[in-house]
This record gives structure tokens, C-alpha cells and sequence, in this order.
């Protein structure tokens, strides 16, 4: 310990002596050439590793990029059209600023471990982990402004009246509010990742909401997650599944199961497989198993009566199944308050989000599916958006919007 002690004083004393005492056999003068002299060699040095990192060669050569997202990008208008101007990888995904720019080497450095330790070595890796890389990137851009498309980008030199009608109804509105570009273009020149593998945290506090809220028999609750139905206390035999906002009756309780029962509407066409607690609105609430969805033993079937607006007949359902436990609560209002923020903030970056009301709720299945592309939303987060929507639309509003109004004005031109 004492030779390891002595040996690491005697390196200290050194570089002191080297740093700090003046040279007794060179001048100072000289010192001072051969410090300017080393100092312009490394950043000379600094400053080709850096353009050489920077080259479209240099990114691809990662046998992960190359044959992964070189060949998105060719697909795209960023690499070839019309007047020959091309955006390589480092004009965007590189900061132009000098001090960012070394951060974002840095940080590349995640990148190239990942594929040391082979978490995207190979294209089924690198598309399970590509929603991580993607939000990483999309943040990147959201704290920046899209500063990068703003290099070759800008609301000033933009010629509206060469768009076309509904491009420039999205495009002036977005210059007014000087939005950024990754707002509403995501996608454009790589494809999107799976949404699957994404997840909405606020899900976590209504979930620990759910475990903590204490079941009682007879008493009616709202089914806060997508869950599968089951047959009997067991859960062995899958009946089907339920929707986030089903109310539900339990009836009882046993191994970590709830029984409840569903009282619900279904169409008389088909194996009528898909409930809904709405009668002649197309809101799904449950969706049986095709060889259960006619089991009379299971389902008990009640009136029946025809819609007038379509014709159909529809008929009243009721069944027992089991759930497991921690997906209920008394309160759907919870859900509500998530599904009324995430709409607010995934819904108005490209035009102003239609008010609830300003349609109905057979109306708003089709208008989410043309908005949802343009948002990050995982699945459950969609489909507790697209139910909020739903179930406060003008079906459920004293005071709905009318149709004329500009919150009912749905913008579905493609930015």
C-alpha cells in the first residue's frame, strides 16, 4: 500500500512540476509556438472527425442504419425530387450550433452502445426498440422548435396560394402560431414506429386508483382498462373482452377474480358479437367470443326493437363473467380527466381540436381515425380518447355545438 502511495504522489508531483515550474532549457517563447501549434493541429483534428462523422457515408455504414433507415429515406421526397435538393442524415438529425452539436455526439454515444450490446442488432430488434429511439428524437425536436427544418423551412417564404385549399387552412394557421414543424409532420422521412410499444404514464396513477378502490358486491362500477372476459372463476376459458367506460354490476368475489354482470344492447345481425350499452349508438362496450356470442345457457336475450335511423334491430343482452381484480372503480370521471388532457395536447398542435359536442357519437369514429396518425397516442390512450369523444358528444349534451359552428369544422387534408 505504501509503494502504491509513494508511486502515486511521485506521478503528482510530476505533472505539477510539468504544468506549473517554468522551463530551465526551453524558452518561453518557444513554449508558446509549440502550445499555438498543438492547439490548431487538435482542433484541425477535432474539426475532421466531426465533418467526418457527419457524412451520410459515415452514418450508413452502421449496418443498422443502412439497411434500415437509408431505405426509408430513398422512398421519400427529402432524397430525390424534383430540383435535386436532398436532406442528408445530419441535416437533421444533427444540430447546427456548435456547442449542441457536441452534446449530440455525445449523446450518440447510446446509439452506438446499443448496437454493441445488440438491443437493435437486428431489423426485429431494432423495430421493437424504434418507438424509444423515436420519442428520444421527436423530444429532441420539440424542446429545439424544429430548429433543423427551419434551416431550409420557413413560414416566410412560404407561397400559400400554390397549396392546396386545405393545406393552406392547416399551413396559415400553423405560420400565425409559429407551430413546429414535428407538431403535426411526423414520419416523412422515416417510417413511424409501432405504437404498441408505447405507453402513457398517466395510465399508472388510474391504475393504482383501480387496485386501491375496494369492491363491494350488488354495487355498480365503471371498467377502467381493457381486460378479457372470462367464463368462470377460474379464468381459464375466454369469453371476450371489455372496453375501457363499461359499467358493469359485480356480483361477487373469489381467488383474485370479480364476477359482473353485463346489461347491454347488441344488433341483431351477424353472431352479434359486439355489446353496446347505448342503444342505436355505435359505442362498443364488449366483444364476445364468436363460439359464445349465441350460448343460450350464458346470454340471456330480452326485447328487441329497431333503430329508426338505420333499420336495424337491436336487441337487450345480459350476461355474468369474470374479470380480474384492479380494473374497476366507482368513478369513470378520473379516466375522463387523462382522455380530456391527452386530447388537448395531441389534438390542437396542427388546428384547433373540434369540441366534443360539435358531432355525435356515430360520427366521431371516423373523424378520430383521420386524426389519430398525426398524434404519438398508443393504442389504449386512443381509445380512451376516441370514447371520451363518444360519450360527450351532442347524443350526450344538453347544448351541443351545431354542425355550422367552427369547432365542428373537421380540417382532413394530410399536412
Amino acid at each position: 500500500m505504501k509503494a502504491i502511495m509513494s508511486a502515486i504522489k511521485s506521478l503528482f508531483n510530476w505533472l505539477r512540476r510539468l504544468l506549473f515550474k517554468p522551463s530551465a532549457k526551453i524558452g518561453l517563447g518557444i513554449l508558446i509556438i509549440i502550445g499555438f501549434a498543438g492547439g490548431v493541429w487538435f482542433w484541425a483534428g477535432f474539426n475532421a472527425g466531426m465533418q467526418a462523422t457527419n457524412t451520410e457515408e459515415f452514418c450508413t455504414s452502421c449496418h443498422t442504419m443502412g439497411d434500415n433507415m437509408l431505405p426509408e429515406l430513398k422512398k421519400t421526397v427529402h432524397f430525390k425530387n424534383r430540383t435535386g435538393v436532398r436532406a442528408e442524415c445530419s441535416d437533421c438529425h444533427v444540430p447546427h450550433d456548435f456547442t449542441a452539436k457536441v452534446a449530440r455526439k455525445m449523446q450518440a454515444s447510446r446509439e452506438v452502445l446499443s448496437q454493441l450490446m445488440g438491443d437493435i442488432g437486428t431489423r426485429e430488434k431494432f423495430l421493437d426498440h424504434r418507438v424509444v429511439l423515436a420519442q428520444r428524437e421527436w423530444g429532441r425536436f420539440k424542446a429545439n422548435d424544429s430548429k433543423e427544418c427551419r434551416t431550409c423551412h420557413d413560414y416566410d417564404s412560404m407561397d400559400f396560394d400554390k397549396m392546396r385549399v386545405t393545406s393552406q387552412m392547416i399551413m396559415r394557421s400553423a405560420a400565425e402560431r409559429d407551430a413546429s414543424c414535428l407538431d403535426c409532420h411526423k414520419g416523412i422521412a422515416h417510417e413511424l414506429p409501432n405504437t404498441e410499444g408505447m405507453h402513457n404514464p398517466a395510465f399508472d396513477s388510474l391504475l393504482s386508483e383501480a387496485r386501491s378502490t375496494k369492491i363491494k358486491d350488488g354495487q355498480n362500477y365503471y371498467n377502467i382498462v381493457p381486460q378479457d372476459l372470462y367464463t368462470s372463476d377460474d379464468r381459464k376459458t375466454k369469453a371476450g373482452s371489455i372496453e375501457i367506460a363499461a359499467p358493469v354490476k359485480v356480483l361477487a368475489h373469489k381467488d383474485g377474480g370479480v364476477q359482473i354482470e353485463l346489461d347491454m344492447w347488441r344488433k341483431n345481425k351477424g353472431f352479434g358479437r359486439v355489446w353496446y350499452t347505448n342503444f342505436g349508438l355505435n359505442i362498443p362496450d364488449a366483444i364476445i367470443e364468436k363460439d359464445l356470442a349465441s350460448d343460450k345457457s350464458l346470454i340471456t336475450a330480452g326485447e328487441a326493437k329497431e333503430d329508426p335511423l338505420t333499420g336495424l334491430e337491436w336487441q337487450k343482452v345480459k350476461a355474468q363473467f369474470w374479470v380480474a381484480e384492479g380494473g374497476l372503480m366507482e368513478s369513470i370521471e378520473p379516466a375522463w380527466d387523462i382522455a380530456s388532457q391527452t386530447y388537448s395536447d395531441s389534438c390542437s398542435t396542427c388546428h384547433r381540436q373540434p369540441d366534443p359536442s360539435g358531432h355525435d357519437a356515430n360520427q366521431w369514429p371516423g373523424l378520430f381515425s383521420g386524426m389519430v396518425g398525426f398524434t404519438n397516442l398508443d393504442n389504449d390512450s386512443a381509445a380512451m380518447v376516441l370514447k371520451y369523444l363518444q360519450l360527450h358528444s351532442s347524443d350526450f349534451r344538453k347544448n351541443p355545438q351545431g354542425s355550422g359552428s367552427p369547432e365542428n369544422t373537421f380540417q382532413g387534408a394530410r399536412p
